[in-house]
């Protein structure tokens, strides 16, 4: 729940006749953890249920693009040849950073009820996991932060992304959903780019 109060997932709104409230639930995991190392892990996500959402209505287009495999693959080769330095980054709860294009109202989760509003309706804010948009909205943000800081986007994968910081001296990122990979021969740049990330997406 911290993480959808500091995103402002939503507000709470009054309920009237027109509106179409999604419901929403919990989905409780279990990561387990490395021996020794790091112990298991219980996850709470609150989930929308995008399958009540009307096409037209809730969403419009909801098509999300991913790293293709060879893009990967050719990152990795050149990351070898060059001797390049590569890290990896996951954003969390990356969803929550997309803003929403339509007007979605939905139930208040269960458990979390405002006990002074209990027949209030959330009003979202950002998009939620479990939103058919969700992932699209996510990727829009995403896009428009990396060409905001003069990143290229690659006119092969929408999902790749460069930046020549010196003559001849590039970083380059690959997205697949909320995953990253950067790299660049020189490790001041991998480092930089993850503090910018980290600053924006936290």
């Amino acid at each position: 729940m911290e993480s959808l109060f500091k995103n402002k997932t939503w507000k709470l709104v009054d309920r009237v006749a027109t509106q179409r409230p999604i419901g929403c639930r919990w989905i409780f995991t279990r990561k387990a953890g490395i021996v020794g190392v790091e112990n298991p892990r219980f996850k709470a996500r609150l989930v929308a249920k995008g399958y009540s959402q009307k096409e037209g209505i809730d969403y419009q287009e909801i098509f999300s693009p991913v790293v293709k495999h060879v893009s990967v693959r050719f990152l990795l080769s050149m990351v070898v040849h060059f001797n390049m330095e590569l890290q990896q980054m996951d954003v969390k709860t990356a969803f929550l950073h997309g803003y929403l294009d339509e007007t979605i109202y939905m139930e208040q989760p269960e458990g979390y009820e405002d006990e002074r509003y209990p027949d209030k309706v959330c009003l979202l804010q950002r998009s939620l996991y479990g939103l058919k948009q969700s992932p699209r909205q996510w990727n829009t943000r995403f896009d428009s932060f990396m060409q905001s800081h003069k990143y290229v986007r690659s006119e092969y994968d929408s999902c790749v992304y460069f930046k020549e910081l010196r003559r001849n001296e590039y970083v380059y990122l690959l997205l697949y959903v909320d995953d990253i990979l950067i790299a660049s021969e020189d490790k001041k740049y991998v480092e930089e780019l993850k503090a910018l990330l980290s600053s924006e997406f936290e």
